[in-house]
C-alpha cells in the first residue's frame, strides 16, 4: 500500500487510503508509517462500513475506535452517516452514501439527510443500469451549488461512467479514479492516467463539446481514444465518451431534445452503434440522403439542438476491402447479418458492382432486408457452408467482447474456397473467425481498418477539420496491445 500511494502521486491530486483492505492487525503498522514518511500529494482517509461497499465486515465499535484516533498526516475523512459523530480530528470531512442496488426513490430526502449532517462534503454514489439512471444523482450538482454545499455525485457502473468524467468541469468537488485497470474499489471507475491522458478531465468545462458512443454494449468500443486524441491534437474543447444507451427513446427525451431534456450536457453528436443504428432514425430531424438510401445511422451531429443523421460505415467498410482485395466488381460476397451494419456494407458493395447475398437466422428478417436491396437472401442454419463465396463479411456480434466473444460462424475446414474474410468486430486480439480464417489460408481483416476509415469521416462531420488516420491507427494499435 505505501508503494502504491507512491506510484499515485504521479497521478492524482488526493491519495485515497482504504484502511478496510487491511486486517485488523496491519491499520497501526500502515498509520504508523504514513506519520513516519513525508508524501507530496495530501491523503483520504477510508474506513469503510462492509455494507456500504468495505472490503471486510467491521464491526461498529473497530470503526469507532479508528476514527477518534489522532489523524495528523491525513488531509480528510471520508465517514459513512453513522460515524460522522466519530471523525473528529480532519480539516475537511466527506459524509457517504452508497446504494450498490439502484437508485433509492428517496434520494432528495438522503440529500437532505447528509446536507444537514456536521461534514464539509457530501457523496452520493448509486448503481444504474442505463444512462438516465443517472439524472438524479446528478442533478444534485445544481441543489448543492444552490445550498452553498460541495458534492461528488457518481453513477456507479458502466452507464454512469460520464458522471466520472464530466463531474469536475460540472462543479463536481473531486471525482474518483483507480490507480491500475483491474483494480477498481467501485464498478465503473476509470483509471487516473486514462481520465487525464485520454478524456483531459482538468481541461473539460461546461463549454466542452461532449460526444459519444450510443448503443448497448459499448464498454468494446475504441473509439474514445482515436477520437479524444484528434480533439485535443486539433485544439478542439471536446470529449468523447462510452454512453450505455439501453432505452433509446428515453435517452434522447430526457437527455437530448431541448425541449424536454433534464440536464444540460452540452452534447454535440453521437456515435451509434447496436442496436440503435435504425431505432435512432425517427428521433432525427434531418437525414443526409446517403443515410436515407442505407436505412442505418451510425453518426449524429447536434446542430443548433437539430440531430442530422450521417452513415459513415459505408465508407468505412468499402476503404480497406479495395485497399486489401481490389475489385469487387461481379465479385460474390455473403454478408451474415442483416442488421443496421449489414446494410451499409450492402449499399457500398453494390455502388462498386459486387453481388451480394445475406445470410440471417430469421428468414422473414432475412428475406425483407434481401428485398429492399434487391439482393439475394438466404435463410442461415448450423450447417451451412459457403463453398461458393469468394468474400465473406461477418457482421454478426460474434467474437465481440461478452459472452459471444469466443463464438465463430465458421471453422478454418468450413472456410475452404473462400478468397477473403471480413470482420466487422473490432477486437484486441484476432476473433475466432479471423483465426479461423488465418489457419485455413484465407486473407482475413478485423473491423479495426473500417473503425478508422469511418472515424475519420465523422471527425470531420463533427469539427470541420481533417482527422490524421495514421495516427488514429497508431493510437489503436497500442490500445490493443497493452
Amino acid at each position: 500500500m505505501i508503494a502504491n500511494i507512491k506510484r499515485a502521486e504521479a497521478f492524482a491530486d488526493v491519495i485515497e487510503v482504504r484502511f478496510d483492505c487491511l486486517r485488523g492487525d496491519q491499520i497501526e503498522t500502515l498509520r504508523s508509517q504514513i506519520s513516519n514518511l513525508k508524501f507530496e500529494k495530501p491523503l483520504l482517509a477510508t474506513f469503510r462500513a462492509h455494507e456500504q461497499g468495505g472490503h471486510r465486515e467491521v464491526s461498529r465499535d473497530e470503526r469507532r475506535v479508528f476514527w477518534q484516533e489522532p489523524k495528523d498526516s491525513f488531509w480528510a475523512a471520508d465517514l459513512e452517516e453513522d460515524a460522522i459523530i466519530d471523525g473528529g480530528n480532519y480539516s475537511e470531512k466527506i459524509v457517504s452514501f452508497h446504494d450498490f442496488d439502484g437508485v433509492p426513490v428517496d434520494l432528495d430526502q438522503i440529500y437532505e439527510r447528509l446536507a444537514a449532517m456536521d461534514a464539509d462534503i457530501i457523496k452520493l454514489a448509486v448503481n444504474v443500469n442505463d444512462i438516465t439512471d443517472a439524472i438524479s444523482v446528478w442533478n444534485l450538482l445544481e441543489r448543492a451549488k444552490a445550498d452553498g454545499k460541495q458534492i461528488i455525485p457518481i453513477a456507479m457502473g458502466e452507464a454512469g461512467k460520464w458522471t466520472r468524467i464530466l463531474g469536475l468541469a460540472h462543479g463536481a468537488f473531486l471525482t474518483y479514479a483507480s490507480l491500475d485497470a483491474g483494480r477498481e474499489t467501485a464498478d465503473g471507475q476509470i483509471t487516473a492516467k486514462e481520465l487525464i491522458d485520454t478524456y483531459r478531465v482538468k481541461e473539460l468545462d461546461k463549454n466542452t463539446e461532449v460526444f459519444g458512443v450510443i448503443g448497448d454494449p459499448v464498454s468494446q468500443s475504441l473509439s474514445p481514444y482515436m477520437h479524444n486524441a484528434e480533439f485535443a491534437a486539433a485544439s478542439v474543447n471536446a470529449v468523447f465518451m462510452h454512453l450505455l444507451v439501453k432505452n433509446l427513446d428515453a435517452f434522447i427525451r430526457r437527455m437530448v431534445k431541448p425541449e424536454t431534456r433534464e440536464v444540460e450536457l452540452n452534447f454535440g453528436g453521437f456515435s451509434v452503434t447496436m442496436p440503435h443504428k435504425q431505432a435512432i432514425i425517427p428521433h432525427l430531424d434531418a437525414i443526409d440522403p446517403t443515410a436515407a438510401k442505407i436505412g442505418a445511422v451510425n453518426t449524429i451531429k447536434i446542430d443548433d439542438g437539430k440531430l442530422i443523421g450521417y452513415n459513415t460505415d459505408a465508407r468505412g467498410f468499402i476503404t480497406p476491402l479495395l485497399a486489401r482485395f481490389g475489385d469487387v466488381r461481379d465479385g460474390r460476397v455473403a454478408i451474415f447479418g442483416a442488421g443496421g451494419a449489414s446494410r451499409a456494407c450492402v449499399y457500398a458493395l453494390q455502388q462498386e458492382g459486387a453481388d451480394v447475398t445475406v445470410f440471417a437466422r430469421d428468414l422473414n428478417k432475412a428475406k425483407a432486408f434481401a428485398d429492399e436491396f434487391g439482393i439475394k437472401y438466404v435463410q442461415l442454419t448450423t450447417d451451412h457452408r459457403p463453398l461458393t463465396t469468394d468474400i465473406i463479411v461477418d457482421a454478426t456480434p460474434l467474437g465481440m467482447k461478452g459472452p459471444l466473444e469466443h463464438e465463430s460462424l465458421f471453422s478454418a475446414d468450413e472456410l475452404s474456397g473462400v478468397k477473403f474474410l471480413y470482420d466487422l468486430v473490432t477486437s484486441v486480439a484476432d476473433t475466432p473467425i479471423v483465426r479461423a480464417a488465418k489457419a485455413a489460408g484465407v486473407p482475413a481483416i478485423g473491423g479495426l481498418e473500417m473503425l478508422i476509415a469511418q472515424g475519420v469521416k465523422q471527425f470531420e462531420i463533427w469539427t470541420g477539420k481533417k482527422a490524421r488516420p495514421d495516427k488514429m491507427r497508431e493510437i489503436l494499435l497500442t490500445k490493443m496491445k497493452g
